[in-house]
Formats: structure tokens, C-alpha cells, sequence
């Protein structure tokens, strides 16, 4: 796409926006948003919005995670840790690509974070803010001032192998697929690893764009980026990626997690069906 109206311009900008809410809200990337947009209503090849969304990851990751870790909402050193098997995971996508069928892994994907949906979802409703823990000892504590409730929130990171574990399954669908891993991630830090909902999608954001980086290169180095479509998506995200740390700041636990279930079971939906 050499050449692009205005108009086009300013619609990209305004999908940009949309993933980049996502993405500082959730600590999903946004790309299962921004790469059909682009294909669908721009009918751009699929290596180039690959390509955008993986560099505007990098703008989300930028904008959001240094709002976040500001307000030591990140768990940097857990991120660090699980960054490791995301990035192996990564690598050995594209051996995983070829022993299965990518519809057959698609399918499985969806279920996976169907269930981890509904469990999210069940969890919100029935039991209102769940209650974190500082367990004694523990080598990873966390704690942040909640600006919904006006609270320091501390609590300690448990079952680690079993994060990195799901955070490598997580890296080799993000290969394979080419979708953000913290749809995976965010929910397995909350549910498996005891970190509240608002330190889990800042931690995804602060891992999410050292993953795309490395990917990233890779599609510039084939000629895959268009300038113009690149700098529209991303001039909306960074706007977008800061009003989503604005409204993560100011909503509860309990309606993040609520929201982000219902985006999983959305994303779910739409990759099996």
C-alpha cells in the first residue's frame, strides 16, 4: 500500500485506538482485534498486518508498561521469569506447526480459553474481589496501590513452575497462530499463580512487547511493514494505550477480570467457529 487516502489514514487510527485499549486494559496485545480489521476492511496481505500488529504491541507495551510499572503495578521480576519459557515456547512454534493441523490446534486453543473464560467469569460474579495472600517466605511478592479502592493491595506469587509451564504453551500459539500470548498468561498469572487481575495484565503488558521485538524484525527484514499503515496503527494505540491505564486505574479486580472473561470467551467463540 503505497499510497493512502485520508480517510483510510484516519480509520486505522481509529482501529489502533480500539487495540490499544485493549491492550493497556487486558495485557493482550490487541492483535486478535487489529489484524482483521485490517485484512477484512483493508484487504491488506496477512504478513503485513501481522507486521503491524506486532509493532503496534510494541507501541502498546512501551505506553502501558511504563504507566504501570510507575505505579509498581508491574511484577517485574515474574514477568522476567516467565518472559524465559514464552520466548523458548516462541521459538519452538513453528516445530509444533509441523506435527499438528492448524485447524485441530485452533479448536483446541478456543476451548482452552473458553474454560479458563467461563472460570474467570464464575469466579467474578460469585465471589465479588478475590482475596489475595502473602504467603510467608515467598520468593515473589508483589504489592500496588489500587486506585478503584484506594488500598494497598499485597500478595504473594505462588505455583511458578506451573506459570512458566503455561507461559511456554502460551509463546508457541503466540508462533504458531500469531496472537498475543497474554490472552493465555493473564488468565493462568490470576487463577494458577494467586496475582490479582490489575498486577497480571500490567505484567503481560511489560512481557508482550519483548516478545514481539524479537518477531518484529524478522517481518521488517522481509519487507513485510508498510510505513503508512504502520504509523496510523500506531499513532492510535499509543492514544488508546494510555487511556486504558487511565481506565484501569480507576475500575475494580472484580470488573477487569468480569470484562476480560467476557473478551476471552469472544475470541474463543470466533477462533473455533
Amino acid at each position: 500500500m503505497s499510497s493512502m487516502s485520508l480517510e483510510s489514514f484516519l480509520i486505522i487510527i481509529a482501529g489502533g485506538f480500539v487495540t490499544g485499549i485493549l491492550g493497556a486494559l487486558f495485557g493482550i496485545g490487541g492483535g486478535l482485534f487489529l489484524i482483521p480489521f485490517l485484512v477484512i476492511l483493508f484487504h491488506i496481505p496477512m504478513h503485513t498486518a501481522i507486521a503491524t500488529s506486532l509493532v503496534a504491541i510494541i507501541a502498546t507495551s512501551s505506553a502501558a508498561a511504563s504507566v504501570y510499572v510507575e505505579r509498581r503495578q508491574t511484577n517485574i521480576r515474574l514477568g522476567m521469569i516467565l518472559e524465559i519459557t514464552t520466548t523458548i515456547g516462541a521459538i519452538l512454534g513453528g516445530i509444533t506447526a509441523n506435527m499438528i493441523s492448524g485447524l485441530l490446534l485452533k479448536k483446541f486453543f478456543a476451548v482452552i480459553i473458553m474454560i479458563m473464560g467461563f472460570i474467570m467469569l464464575h469466579r467474578s460474579r460469585k465471589r465479588g474481589e478475590r482475596q489475595t495472600e502473602l504467603v510467608p517466605g515467598a520468593r515473589l511478592n508483589g504489592k500496588y496501590l489500587d486506585g478503584a479502592t484506594g488500598k494497598i493491595v499485597e500478595y504473594s506469587v505462588r505455583r511458578i513452575p506451573m506459570g512458566m509451564g503455561i507461559s511456554f504453551i502460551a509463546g508457541n500459539i503466540s508462533g504458531l497462530l500469531g496472537v498475543g500470548g497474554g490472552v493465555i498468561k493473564v488468565p493462568a498469572m490470576n487463577l494458577f499463580c494467586g496475582v490479582p487481575m490489575k498486577a497480571a495484565t500490567a505484567t503481560s503488558n511489560f512481557m508482550i512487547g519483548v516478545t514481539a521485538v524479537a518477531s518484529a524484525f524478522i517481518y521488517y527484514a522481509h519487507g513485510h511493514i508498510e510505513p503508512l499503515v504502520t504509523s496510523a496503527a500506531v499513532i492510535g494505540v499509543l492514544i488508546g494505550s494510555l487511556l486504558g491505564t487511565r481506565i484501569g486505574y480507576r475500575i475494580t479486580n472484580k470488573v477487569i477480570t468480569g470484562l476480560f472473561a467476557l473478551v476471552m470467551l469472544l475470541i474463543a467463540l470466533r477462533m473455533f467457529f
